[in-house]
């Protein structure tokens, strides 16, 4: 499992795919979110604008993701 953290307080489908060059393009996430690639949490989610949270799994083409918040001093934590 690959952890994402972000400073912010959520991250949508789109962009974690995008950070996480799970795909090249944005337009390639926008198709494979809609096409039903994308997993959240366990259920296929066909919302590419979906808010992620710390604590959140995505599965996407055989890659597991999970969304943690950034500690401001560089470190990683999940919430």
């Amino acid at each position: 499992m690959e952890k994402i953290a972000i400073h912010t307080e959520y991250i949508t489908l789109q962009d974690l795919l995008k950070y996480a060059a799970a795909v090249d393009s944005g337009g390639e996430a926008k198709a494979a979110v809609r096409a039903g690639e994308a997993s959240v949490n366990g259920e296929v989610c066909t919302q590419r604008g979906k808010k992620l949270r710390a604590g959140d799994r995505v599965t996407f083409r055989g890659r597991t993701f999970r969304v943690s918040k950034a500690d401001p001093e560089g470190r990683n934590h999940a919430d």
